[in-house]
């Protein structure tokens, strides 16, 4: 299905489109807490809060449970094909859905599951600019409870190519291949110095630029920065001006915000790294960065 819709939709384009058929709004707000040192995430899908308001007519992606595989060693992970397309189905995602992602946690969680669409060959996706805020901010109207999805046929076609392995960001760390490697998280945890860490060691992958995925969001909306401050910053990163770019963070949700971006600018294809620092780290024969 060729998509109806921009990447990249404002809550006006949304509203005009929202009560088309094969127009599906999917709330992907999950809630992240680093709470032990040397521990993994603690992450759980906000269904209370979708419960509580939602966008007429949205059903509910539960990130960490449905659309990860539980069977990986990090939390997260890329399922299946077949997971992927029973959880899409289950949803209502089908074959002929364009489907308009948004979460109420800075838009991370939203462009993680436009990947995981695009990953597994479904291009009809988009994100909603600013989630849940900027909907109400345009005075549109939200429900509460928890619409009963209409089950859908969804068909993956894994996308090898948006998906990057552990030996290929080691190539181009230690620059052996062309390319960039960027992290996604903020400066502190990019640098080592984050105060809570539940990664296995501190720091980078080296070699690799830092560009904060909230530096691509304006503060006060919470919305995306214009086009010229998007390619601004993808452009310092390195991101539109290499031949291959891959992006990281922790464990492959925050990544998928600049790998979006570069998409909504350009129409780049950044790979993500899916492990990130929870898979680098873990593996003692990995080099890490600090400073």
């Amino acid at each position: 299905m060729s998509p109806i819709l921009p990447p990249l939709v404002s809550a006006d384009e949304l509203a005009a489109a929202a009560d088309r058929p094969d127009v599906l709004v999917v709330d992907a707000t999950t809630r992240l807490a680093t709470t032990v040192e040397g521990e993994p995430y603690r992450v759980a899908p906000d269904i209370d809060g979708f419960r509580d308001a939602h966008l007429p007519a949205a059903v509910f992606a539960d990130i960490p449970g449905a659309f990860s595989d539980p069977s990986a060693r990090f939390s997260l992970a890329v399922p299946t094909a077949e997971q992927f397309a029973a959880a899409a189905g289950a949803l209502g995602i089908g074959d002929g859905t364009h489907v308009v992602a948004y979460d109420t946690a800075g838009n991370a969680w939203a462009t993680r599951l436009w990947w995981l669409l695009r990953a597994f060959g479904h291009d009809a996706v988009s994100v909603l600019d600013g989630g849940l805020r900027a909907w109400t901010a345009a005075g549109r109207p939200t429900e509460s409870g928890e619409p009963k999805p209409v089950p859908a046929t969804f068909t993956p076609r894994w996308r090898p190519e948006l998906l990057a392995t552990t030996d290929e960001v080691r190539s181009l760390s230690t620059g052996d291949d062309a390319g960039v490697v960027v992290n996604a998280l903020d400066p502190a945890t990019y640098r080592g110095e984050q105060e809570i860490s539940p990664y296995s060691r501190r720091g980078r992958i080296p070699g690799s630029t830092n560009l904060p995925l909230f530096d691509l969001l304006d503060p006060a909306t919470g919305r995306f920065l214009d086009e010229a401050g998007l390619t601004a910053k993808l452009q310092e990163a390195g991101i539109l001006d290499a031949r291959r770019a891959v992006t990281y963070c922790g464990g492959g949700i925050a990544a998928t915000l600049p790998a979006f971006a570069a998409f909504v600018v350009s129409g780049a294809e950044v790979a993500v790294y899916d492990g990130s620092l929870s898979e680098w780290t873990a593996d003692a024969a990995l080099p890490i960065e600090t400073g």
